[in-house]
Parts: C-alpha cells; sequence; structure tokens
C-alpha cells in the first residue's frame, strides 16, 4: 500500500479510481457530502473541481494505492484569509469498504496530521456524522471533540443526521503577515 500526495494533474490522472472510491464510500453509508445512490458520472466532475484547488494550493490531497486501485483518500483544505493560515480542515478521509480493517484510516489521517505540521499547520479542524465509525478513529488518535450540531447534514440515505465537531492541535505557532 502507497501514500502518495496529489498534484492537480496526478488528480486529473485518478479521477476515475477516485470516483469509484467515493461512490463506494457513499453507497456504504458514509456521511461525506452526498446522497445515494451517487452516479459515477457526478463523482467524476466532484473531483475534477478539486484539481483546480489543488493547484492553487488551497487543498492537498493525499491517495493510497493497492497494487491495483485508489483504495483510500485523505485532504487538507487551508483557508485564504491572512488570520486563519495556521490551520487546516481536515477533509473527505475515505476507504474503500474492500480495505477496511487493515489500518488505512488511521495511516490517511497520520499522513495528513504529520504534512500539516511540516507546513507550519498549528490547528487541524473536522466534522463527521455523530456516532459513525469514524469517531473512533478520531477519539484514539487524540482529537479533541467540541460537541455536536443537530440535523446538521443528511446522511446518504436523506436522513438528517448530527454531526460531531473535532480539533487537534499539533503545535503553538503564530501567524506571520
Amino acid at each position: 500500500m502507497t501514500v502518495t500526495r496529489l498534484d492537480a494533474a496526478h488528480l486529473l490522472d485518478r479521477v476515475e479510481e477516485l470516483a469509484e472510491l467515493l461512490t463506494d464510500t457513499v453507497a456504504a453509508g458514509a456521511s461525506v457530502g452526498f446522497l445515494a445512490p451517487l452516479d459515477h458520472a457526478e463523482a467524476v466532475a466532484w473531483w475534477k473541481e478539486r484539481a483546480a484547488g489543488v493547484a492553487a494550493g488551497q487543498l492537498a490531497v493525499w491517495a493510497a494505492n493497492d497494487e491495483a486501485r485508489t483504495v483510500g483518500t485523505v485532504s487538507l483544505a487551508f483557508p485564504d484569509k491572512p488570520n486563519s493560515r495556521h490551520r487546516a480542515e481536515l477533509v473527505k478521509l475515505m476507504v474503500h469498504r474492500h480495505a477496511r480493517g487493515q489500518g488505512l484510516g488511521r495511516r490517511l489521517l497520520t499522513t495528513a496530521e504529520e504534512a500539516a505540521g511540516a507546513a507550519g499547520i498549528t490547528l487541524l479542524h473536522l466534522d463527521t456524522e455523530t456516532d459513525s465509525l469514524a469517531e473512533r478513529l478520531y477519539d484514539s488518535a487524540g482529537w479533541t471533540r467540541v460537541g455536536a450540531i443537530p440535523d446538521y447534514a443528511a446522511s446518504p440515505a436523506g436522513v438528517l443526521r448530527p454531526t460531531t465537531i473535532y480539533y487537534k492541535h499539533l503545535g503553538a505557532g503564530s501567524v506571520t503577515r
């Protein structure tokens, strides 16, 4: 299993595999912003739209590949405001159903955390569906639970669900001009 950071060109090269991962994640019931069933063409279009953010440095995307295909991904979204350059949002941590239970989610999370720290990011934050398996990962990885917001987003089945907000300090810092 290899985990690599994708530039915009490599993201576009892998867009079909990334779309398959996204559709599998939604089909498995994960609340990652889409309703089921997610059309493959819609997933491809969504990933293609991310390439501009990657090229502009607003988004960092890592992909995990086994010998055959892309089986996981995680991203960091960087704010564009001068007073928030010390933080980033962890987004779209996804592991294909066939690759779960092997520690890949933790490996992707650790990869993003280490890259954020190396880039001078001192604070990460995220939201995840309350009572999801993802909460166990974030709790065990030292993230701090802030609280839950009721009826925050619809599940892939269209049912409104709460989301839990987390953060993690990576170190002390200050914002430079």
